[in-house]
């Protein structure tokens, strides 16, 4: 097989991706795809992916010369890596009640964290160019912070006491919304302030999402200089002097 993975490093779907192919020990080829300039509505990739998003995976059978399956959806492309490639079910488990936490914890970050969060700020921020962010979208955030803090009450990770999927799909975006718009606060989250930084000693933590979290967080700073400055100046400074691991 040869997988090729289309996105760009700074999304965190896309990260979350990642995550799962280093996790599983696979090779892949990244090809980058510029949402700016507009390559995701190209008409190839509009007709391998009809609704033109990122991250998408091509599985292309080994030796062929013909097109490969193509999977968009990092939640299903995540579960489908693991199902088909990895050596057992640990990061995506069979067991029925274990699998559908798993799958609850995807479901939240996609439409909790995501889409209700990440994604709304991000499209204040770059198409409707506002200079200061809602005190009531900052305090949605924290309330998905709240409730990931109850996830892991008696939990080393996010579904349980094994890493899974959905650790990787949560912490791309967590990991970016604590470099952005609403820092972890230790104090008033230990539980998951403790996670994030057990997920970021993972060999490839670093590489596979850090870098992303840290490129998009400069992006966002230049956006928002004064409010970024004035209530994550302490973090920013962590994420420069390489100490913001998490």
């Amino acid at each position: 097989m040869k997988l090729i993975l289309y996105g760009t490093e700074t999304s965190p779907p896309v990260r979350a991706v990642c995550l799962t192919l280093r996790a599983l020990g696979l090779e892949y080829e990244f090809r980058q795809v510029n949402m700016q300039a507009g390559e995701h509505l190209d008409a190839e990739f509009v007709r391998k992916n009809p609704q033109h998003t990122v991250p998408m995976l091509e599985d292309v059978p080994d030796g062929s010369a013909e097109e490969g399956q193509c999977i968009w959806d990092s939640h299903a492309i995540c579960a489908y890596l693991v199902r088909k490639y990895g050596k057992n079910d640990a990061l995506y488990p069979k067991e029925y009640f274990q699998r559908a936490i798993v799958d609850q914890r995807l479901h939240f970050e996609s439409g909790v964290l995501f889409h209700s969060g990440f994604k709304q700020l991000q499209r204040l921020v770059f198409k409707e160019n506002a200079t200061e962010i809602p005190k009531e979208k900052i305090s949605e955030i924290h309330q998905g912070y709240e409730l990931l803090e109850q996830f892991l009450s008696g939990n080393d990770y996010v579904a349980g006491a094994q890493l899974t999927i959905a650790d990787f799909s949560i912490v791309s975006t967590i990991s970016t919304l604590h470099l952005t718009y609403a820092p972890v606060d230790g104090t008033k989250y230990p539980k998951l302030s403790a996670w994030l930084a057990r997920v970021a000693t993972l060999s490839y933590y670093e590489e596979a999402n850090l870098q992303g979290a840290r490129a998009l967080a400069e992006k966002v700073r230049a956006k928002l200089p004064k409010q970024f400055d004035k209530l994550w100046h302490k973090a920013f400074a962590e994420i420069k002097g390489g100490a913001g691991k998490a």
